[in-house]
């Protein structure tokens, strides 16, 4: 494992020099912009034989600001599979195999990512296939209207679930204008409308599916020039796009806002308290701040979470925390209750645990032992190629650089009790809280 680097950029490549001992992540990388817009960030390790590829689109729900159209970066996840004229699905799918790959794809509010991770001997030819169905993929109506089906079908298996079903309530309810007020599958009403469709997909594919929206990571048993002169020579030719998705704001909340969900059957009733909180950030110590309450407030060791399921047993799931997003989002504390009757109290606990927050300073020595755990346990996530490139394509769709773990993680070195306190006392307040609730029918 190599020392922490920090880039210099230099004519569009970083060029790494030695670097700080704090730093947390530890592999020298080179990030090389191409003229039309796209990225290439190359990991070589010390993980023998294996090589893992993520292509990442910094395209995801939130792109989606036309109404009636929500669900289709989430669809491109489906259909992309579905191949070129050059190499239909068979060919794709037979070249991955040869080279031993496994792939697949996922899609949240910020980007669509695609992987594979293959025998290091695949690379040329992987690189080749995925630059062409990047900037050819080919699909007719009737295997549009056969994955838009299966979209649909995604989402009834998702809403079967109340977590699922909570979530998609707390943000329905949370935003009035701004894109996360859907969920990545998109609204119902849009998905079973999405088969008739077929000329907006690929209107959609047209303006996302360009260089200046991706970034190809390659992390493994590779060599720096040859991943560049592969990339270059597949993707180089690829055209930039021009369009840019006007993403509305979401104006301030004013008041409390309340949302419910009637189980049709029955099941443990379920609370999501969540509070508008900013957009991420890695040069300011609220994002790292928001974090560290995270485990502070809800996480194994805390009071609230001691008290909830082990000593009353109340609950047997609570967790809370920020997930980052792009623009503006949510911290929310969801937990699974046992006992109807239980479902305020347990309200009650989750506001006035966030409450104490804001007069009561936090141990310097808890603080310090939260800063060390989130350290150490991403540290300890780094473990093999493809762990790595999955942690950067986080990454990436948030600031396009691996740069933004190390500036992340230099913040939380400088959170202190009184940002805990400021940034408690900022955002949780009743006027930025929702309160949602799932609960079965009622025993007779």
């Amino acid at each position: 494992m190599t020392r922490p680097l920090l880039p210099l950029l230099i004519a569009g490549i970083s060029v790494l020099t030695a670097a700080e001992p704090r730093k947390i992540f530890p592999y020298a990388y080179e990030q090389t912009d191409f003229p039309n817009g796209l990225r290439l960030i190359t990991v070589p390790t010390d993980f023998p034989k294996i090589v893992a590829l993520y292509i990442v689109v910094n395209a995801g729900s939130r792109n989606e600001v036309e109404a009636g159209k929500s669900g289709f970066a989430h669809f491109f996840e489906h259909v992309m599979f579905r191949g070129t004229k050059k190499n239909p699905p068979q060919k794709w799918e037979a070249t991955m195999k040869a080279a031993g790959a496994a792939t697949n794809a996922f899609t949240s509010d910020d980007l669509t990512a695609y992987h594979a991770a293959f025998a290091k001997e695949g690379l040329a030819s992987i690189i080749e296939l995925e630059a062409d169905r990047f900037q050819n993929l080919d699909y007719a109506e009737n295997v549009f209207r056969t994955e838009a089906l299966a979209v649909n079908g995604e989402y009834n298996k998702n809403s079967a679930q109340p977590f699922s079903k909570i979530h998609e309530t707390m943000r329905n309810a949370a935003f009035d204008a701004h894109t996360y007020k859907h969920t990545t599958m998109g609204f119902l009403t849009d998905i079973k409308a999405m088969p008739e469709q077929y000329a907006y997909s690929k209107q959609f594919f047209d303006r996302f599916y360009r260089p200046e929206y991706t970034t190809v990571i390659v992390v493994g048993d590779v060599k720096t020039a040859e991943v560049k002169a592969l990339v270059e020579k597949h993707w180089g030719g690829w055209k930039r796009g021009s369009y840019v998705a006007d993403i509305p704001k979401e104006p301030a909340q004013t008041g409390e806002r309340k949302g419910h969900v009637d189980w049709p059957v029955a099941t443990a009733p379920w609370i999501s308290v969540g509070y508008k909180v900013p957009a991420y950030s890695d040069s300011d110590k609220e994002t790292a701040a928001l974090n560290i309450i995270s485990a502070l407030a809800f996480g194994p060791t805390s009071p609230a979470y001691q008290r909830l399921v082990l000593q009353e047993q109340k609950v047997d799931f609570i967790s809370g925390g920020a997930s980052p997003h792009v623009d503006p989002y949510l911290f929310t504390v969801t937990s699974r209750i046992k006992k109807d009757a239980d479902v305020e109290p347990v309200r009650e606990t989750i506001v006035s645990t966030l409450n104490g927050l804001k007069d009561t300073l936090v141990d310097v020595k808890k603080l310090d032992a939260v800063k060390k755990n989130l350290r150490y346990s991403f540290a300890l996530s780094l473990d093999d190629s493809e762990a790595i490139a999955e942690a950067l394509a986080r990454a990436i769709a948030l600031r396009r650089t691996p740069e933004t773990l190390n500036n992340l993680y230099a913040m939380y070195e400088q959170v202190t009790p009184e940002d805990i306190r400021e940034v408690a006392r900022k955002y949780f307040v009743e006027s930025g809280r929702t309160v949602v609730t799932l609960t079965g029918p009622k025993a007779k």
